[in-house]
């Protein structure tokens, strides 16, 4: 523990106060620009983002490469060359979701800032979490000092839609970045201030996205002469089967040691149960009461869907020949999407009804007794005093999913400080970020990655 603070120190002492103050302030005036850069997807136009990061890159006099994987879909990757060490790779997407201005106070891309935050759609998925790692690239490029590893930058697009002309079009096109890659860093978690306590959530596995379509095929007719099947009751049979399948429990052992973590500064109505979930979870009443309390914590118990969209006919006196729906499945970790599909057809086979899987990635989980991970606890516990790091499990999905497959241990964090409150407006209206904080975690972030390549 000394000797890696010691490290972290000397990294410190390698600008000076001024210089360290000068990145955070130009950090936030990257920021302030990258919002006002549009790449909401669809469609995208991340190729506008490339353009945007290979300026302050080539004004560094730092190399890089970008590729497109379709008109408009730009990536970009920058190599610090170091020692022998596993490189870290610093993962970022550059798209954004969609913002309705009619329901925002401010342009989503205006950028402005406004009571002491930065607003705009991105500043905290995750353009403001890039900019920090742009910022702590280009620090590690200015001190000159030797690095024990190659530091990778890769700004990827399509995020937001699944990555397939992002970062997985990269595994796929240009595996040359991720060899010999043994670290990396994406978002996924934070800082998160509470009433009780500061807790740094490390994202180390995610539920499994297996989103599939359900289509059915009948006789089609006139609306008035109903047969006794159609493609759109076999579809509502279908949906109601599912809609009324328990989807039983089962704790697996990331979210178990992230519900025992919880259960340090839990109320005492919630300490007892997050203590043991597995037990709790049985318990009669209890997942109804979980879900009241939080869907969040209630989605990690089981394997969920969630119908999304559906469509038959497109006239109202008229009986189609085929409906369909898709829905948004999301399973544990612990076995192969294969496995869960197959379950739903055995439960819907009665019905008629097809599936086909639109989207599936594979299950798996990083260790937490890493370098990188032990930096993010050392740094946080040396420079947020009180606080402590837990790691956690995704409901939704990232990028870091395809770097695990490629035995990559990927975390997701950024170290910036965020209150509880401000999560909703994570793809919602008025996304924000504190100016104060934002400064602070690019600080944060620079200290941790310095202890990892300065170790």
């Amino acid at each position: 523990m000394l000797k890696r603070l010691s490290l972290i120190l000397a990294f410190l002492c390698l600008t000076t106060a001024a210089q360290a103050q000068s990145i955070e302030d130009e950090a936030l005036a990257w920021l302030q620009a990258f919002i006002k850069v549009d790449t909401i997807n669809p469609p995208g136009n991340e190729s506008r983002a490339v353009d945007f990061i290979a300026r302050i890159l080539e004004a560094e006099g730092i190399a890089y490469q970008t590729a497109e994987s379709a008109p408009g879909r730009g990536n970009l990757w920058a190599r610090l060359e170091g020692g022998d060490e596993a490189a870290l790779i610093m993962l970022q997407h550059t798209d954004v979701v969609p913002a309705d201005m009619k329901y925002w106070t401010t342009d989503p891309l205006s950028g402005e800032i406004r009571d002491g935050f930065l607003w705009g759609r991105g500043t905290l998925d995750m353009k403001g979490t890039g900019i920090s790692q742009l910022a702590t690239f280009i620090s590690l490029h200015r001190a000159g000092v030797p690095l024990n590893r190659d530091v990778v930058l890769v700004a990827t697009a399509d995020e937001e839609a699944g990555g397939f002309y992002g970062a997985g079009w990269l595994v796929e096109n240009h595996p040359e970045i991720f060899e010999g890659a043994g670290l990396l860093i994406n978002e996924g978690g934070n800082g998160e201030q509470s009433d009780k306590e500061l807790l740094f959530n490390v994202e180390v596995t995610q539920k499994v996205p297996v989103w599939l379509r359900l289509t059915a095929v009948d006789t089609p007719g006139h609306g008035s002469m109903p047969n006794a099947t159609s493609s759109v009751t076999r579809i509502v049979d279908a949906l109601h089967i599912l809609r009324e399948h328990p989807f039983e429990p089962r704790i697996v052992p990331a979210v178990d040691a992230m519900f025992q973590s919880l259960s340090l500064s839990a109320s005492p109505e919630w300490e007892e149960a997050y203590s043991n979930m597995a037990s709790a979870i049985e318990a009669p009443g209890f997942a109804e009461k979980l879900q009241a309390h939080s869907p969040f914590l209630h989605a990690l118990t089981r394997d969920t869907c969630s119908m999304t969209r559906f469509g038959a006919s497109n006239k109202i006196n008229v009986v189609p020949p085929e409906a369909w729906a898709e829905i948004d499945c999301r399973i544990l970790p612990d076995r192969p999407s294969e496995v869960f599909v197959d379950e739903l057809r055995e439960m819907i086979s009665d019905t008629g009804v097809e599936i086909e899987v639109i989207m599936a990635f594979t299950p798996a989980v990083s260790p937490t007794d890493t370098l990188l991970y032990t930096a993010i606890e050392e740094v946080t516990a040396e420079r947020h005093p009180g606080s402590r790091v837990m790691p956690s499990v995704a409901s939704g999905f990232t990028d870091s999913h395809f770097t695990r497959d490629l035995g990559i241990p990927s975390y997701g964090f950024d170290p910036i400080v965020v209150p509880e409150a401000e999560f909703s407006r994570i793809h919602g209206n008025d996304e924000r970020v504190s100016v104060a904080a934002f400064k602070r975690g690019v600080s944060d972030h620079l200290a941790i990655i310095g202890a990892v390549v300065y170790e």
